[in-house]
């Protein structure tokens, strides 16, 4: 197939490139290299079927040439975080939403054969149900969730009125090397890594006893591959381990020293996916234990040599947004 991966020199995305190109899938890449960087594609760098190209999705004249010929369309390109998107809900509206809306036309116009979405569990704020199946309540606490799920809906939407094969996945914590290091204060695993390179203490939220469901990034390349192959169209699938693991055992895997900071508004105490759907669908499961990806995690963690060193100080001025809107949820 030939297929297009918007968001192609991200975390998920570069690993998802290099995935369809080890099946012998000819490749564009398609980055605007805001947060993504090419280097993350130098595994396959010199793969004859890949093909780089910077644009950015919420430019549709730019984007639209890209799509002639092409198969499967992978969207992951999106603005990611939480108080940058407290902060600026225009761009979030205008890359996750705006952007979104750019890729189904551009995608219907070229006829494709099939969109894949990259969706967000945040969609389910606080949920009343472990594990949480995708029929659970929609309640995004934060701009990002929301405009996340907003470009699901209309992923949906095209699918339902227009006949566009298409899927949506809701991302579980993603975790593996290539995983973001600059910008704005985010993911645990790009945090506690910096931290371990400097001999400083883990910023652990609350007690560390909330839990996360921790799903390795080779695993998520492996769910879009499945999305892509299968002939299912219009449907939502959760993507998570099967199961669920507390920061105190990250921490524990990880070792040394832990510095407490208060618990943020908004953050449910878990998150943990029934993936029930997926597997007797698309017969996915994942295949990575904690252990085993927190290992290679270990292994690659020079790459978070040059990442932000936070600490408890940089971490409280950092999320002065996140207490100040969230706080009264």
């Amino acid at each position: 197939m030939k297929a297009l991966v918007t968001g192609g020199a991200g975390f998920i995305g570069s690993h998802l490139v290099e995935r369809l190109i080890r099946d012998g899938h000819e490749v564009i890449a398609l980055d605007d290299l805001s947060s993504g960087r090419w280097e993350n594609l130098a595994p396959v760098k010199d793969a004859p079927g890949l093909h780089r190209v910077e644009a950015d999705i919420t430019d549709k004249a730019a984007i639209r040439p890209h799509f002639e010929g092409v198969d499967w369309v992978f969207h992951l390109a999106g603005k990611a975080d939480i108080v940058p998107s407290i902060e600026h809900p225009d761009i979030y509206y205008a890359t996750n939403v705006q952007g979104t809306f750019n890729v189904l036309e551009c995608g219907r116009a070229a006829n494709i054969k099939r969109l894949i979405y990259a969706a967000s569990s945040s969609c389910y704020g606080i949920p009343d149900v472990y594990p949480t199946p995708e029929d659970a309540a929609i309640r995004p606490q934060y701009p990002y969730a929301l405009t996340k799920y907003l470009g699901e809906e209309m992923v949906l939407h095209w699918a339902q009125v227009y006949g566009l094969p298409a899927l949506s996945l809701r991302l579980f914590n993603v975790y593996g090397p290539r995983s973001r290091t600059t910008g704005a204060y985010g993911a645990v695993f790009g945090v506690f890594l910096a931290q371990k390179l400097a001999g400083r203490p883990y910023t652990v939220v609350g007690d560390g006893s909330q839990s996360r469901d921790f799903t390795y990034v080779s695993d998520v390349a492996d769910a879009f591959a499945c999305a892509a192959a299968s002939d299912i169209s219009g449907k939502v699938f959760n993507v998570g381990s099967g199961h669920h693991y507390s920061i105190n055992e990250l921490v524990g895997h990880l070792g040394g020293a832990v510095e407490y900071i208060p618990k943020r508004p908004g953050e449910p105490d878990c998150t943990f996916a029934d993936i029930r759907r997926i597997h007797a669908q698309l017969g996915w499961a994942a295949k990575v234990d904690f252990a085993t990806g927190v290992a290679r995690m270990l292994e690659a963690i020079e790459l978070w040599r040059e990442a932000p060193l936070w600490d408890a100080g940089s971490i409280h001025d950092a999320t002065r947004s996140w207490f100040k809107y969230l706080g009264d949820h």
